[in-house]
This record gives C-alpha cells, sequence and structure tokens, in this order.
C-alpha cells in the first residue's frame, strides 16, 4: 500500500511529536510508495503543527585549504591534492543548492517559498515552520550547529526516517560538547577565503545506541523505522558517553584521520602547538 500523509501524520501522533519541533534525518525510499513523494512528507509533518529542521549540506561550495591557514589534526592530508569546486562561488542562504545525497525530503523543504536557512555555506540547515527563524538564525561559518543546540533549548526532537545513528547531525554537537574541536575547513567568504566549523566522519556512531536506547521511541511508517530522540537528552547521554570513552565513535576503517585525529581532540591552531 502506498504511504499517504494520514499515515504519517498518525506516526507523529503516536509518537507524542505533534507541535514540537523535529530535526528530521530521511532515506525517502525506505517508507515505498509516498503519495506525492518528498513533498508529502514535508507537509504532513506542517500539517500535524511541527517545525521541521533538516540538514542541507552544499560541499560544491567548498574550496582548497589556503596556504598558511592549515590546522595540524585537522582529518585533513594536506599533501593530497584536493578539487576546489566552489572557487569564484559564493553562498548565500537564498540558494536551493544542496547536496544530492542529503535525500529528497531537504530538497523539498529549500523548494518551499517560505523556507529559512542557515548561514553556514557547507553545513547549512533549513527549517520551515513557526519556530523555522529561531532555529537556524544563529547559525554562522564558525557556529555550524547553533541549529542543533536552539532544537534542544526549545524541547525539539530528531527523528531519523530509515537512516541509522551514522546520521545523526547533533552527534557532532555532542563531540564538541564533550570537549573536542570542530574540524576546520574553507569557503569563499566577502572578504575571500575563510575557515568554517565541520564535523568529521560519523560511521562509528552506532556505537552509541547503547548509551541512547532509552531515549528512543520507534515507529513504522510503510516499511521505513522511525526511531525520535529527544534533543537535549540525547545531547547530554551521547556527551558523556564520548568523554567517558573517546574511542566509542571511533569507525572500523583503518587509517581513518578524521577518527583518529577526533579522538585527539580535533584541530591545533599555533598557539596549542607552542609555536
Amino acid at each position: 500500500m502506498p504511504v499517504t500523509a494520514f499515515a504519517i501524520r498518525s506516526a507523529l501522533g503516536e509518537l507524542s511529536l505533534s507541535g514540537r519541533a523535529l530535526c528530521v534525518h530521511s532515506s525517502l525510499r525506505t517508507f515505498g510508495h509516498v503519495e506525492g513523494g518528498a513533498d508529502t512528507v514535508v507537509s504532513a509533518l506542517l500539517a500535524e503543527g511541527c517545525t521541521v529542521l533538516v540538514p542541507t549540506f552544499s560541499y560544491g561550495f567548498g574550496i582548497a585549504p589556503p596556504p598558511g591557514s592549515r590546522p595540524a589534526q585537522n582529518g585533513w592530508d594536506y599533501g593530497k591534492k584536493v578539487e576546489s569546486p566552489g572557487a569564484g562561488r559564493l553562498f548565500v542562504s537564498a540558494t536551493n543548492e544542496v547536496d544530492a545525497d542529503m535525500g529528497a525530503v531537504p530538497a523539498a523543504v529549500l523548494a518551499r517559498a517560505n523556507r529559512a536557512r542557515g548561514r553556514h555555506p557547507l553545513d547549512s540547515f533549513a527549517a520551515l515552520g513557526p519556530l523555522a527563524d529561531a532555529l537556524v538564525s544563529g547559525q554562522t561559518p564558525l557556529d555550524v550547529y547553533a541549529p542543533l543546540r536552539a532544537l534542544a533549548s526549545m524541547g525539539g526532537w530528531i527523528v531519523l526516517m530509515g537512516v541509522g545513528l551514522e546520521r545523526l547531525t547533533l552527534l557532532h554537537a555532542a563531540e564538541q560538547r564533550a570537549g573536542r574541536r570542530l574540524f576546520r575547513r574553507w569557503a569563499n567568504g566577502l572578504g575571500g577565503p575563510e575557515e568554517v566549523e565541520c564535523g568529521g566522519c560519523s560511521e562509528g556512531f552506532g556505537s552509541l545506541e547503547p548509551a541512547l536506547s532509552s531515549l528512543a521511541r520507534r515507529a513504522r511508517v510503510g516499511a521505513s523505522p522511525w526511531v525520535a530522540y529527544p534533543a537535549a537528552e540525547t545531547l547530554d547521554a551521547a556527551a558523556a558517553a564520548i568523554r567517558a570513552d573517546p574511542e566509542i565513535t571511533r569507525c572500523g576503517r583503518s587509517g581513518c584521520d578524521g577518527c583518529a585525529d577526533a579522538v585527539a581532540g580535533g584541530p591545533l591552531c599555533a598557539a596549542q602547538l607552542g609555536s
């Protein structure tokens, strides 16, 4: 049977999420056939009184590390030649550009005329609904996870729709809360190249599931398993787990610079290196 707006709204009610601010991470294909596609998902969330927050990352605005702005322990191999897709390009919040791997629901949010989008050129968030501006207005290039802290402060929730913890961006904010410095990447600003904050490897985040399981609420929509987590409590629980065992976030890939440097604490500036 096709998934309808009614089924989506019913699941939100079952999870007691009606009227709440929700950060949605989703894989539309896991639903099966959805009548009206991603736009139906967005409309159903709004009809249930929710404010919808989604990641709208756009690495097509990234540039190569400028000489003289290359911190150590930054999850980056500076000796490797890299593409600079954002050369000559400047991100503005009005753009609807988003990486294809973000999925159909973030693209559908961006297509709405009344959406709000943060000011981070690579890792922006976009929102729709009554609390949209309050969620994203604080995001800047050097405060990438301000929307997630805002979500937590207003009692919001995260909903994973057919995806796992490796897609839960809030866990990067938990790394930061646990004391890790976020990685630095680069994009064009009005005055030239600028540093921006970004998260790193998230493929090991599934190891945090035991620390978060007591917070989870579960439902199913079509073939899609949904898991919902309260943002504030999840942020606290994940940060505590990372402080207790820094290795818990490490992925299984041998030689992952992102994991190694994150576990070591993140980028080192000149002062931290003692120079």
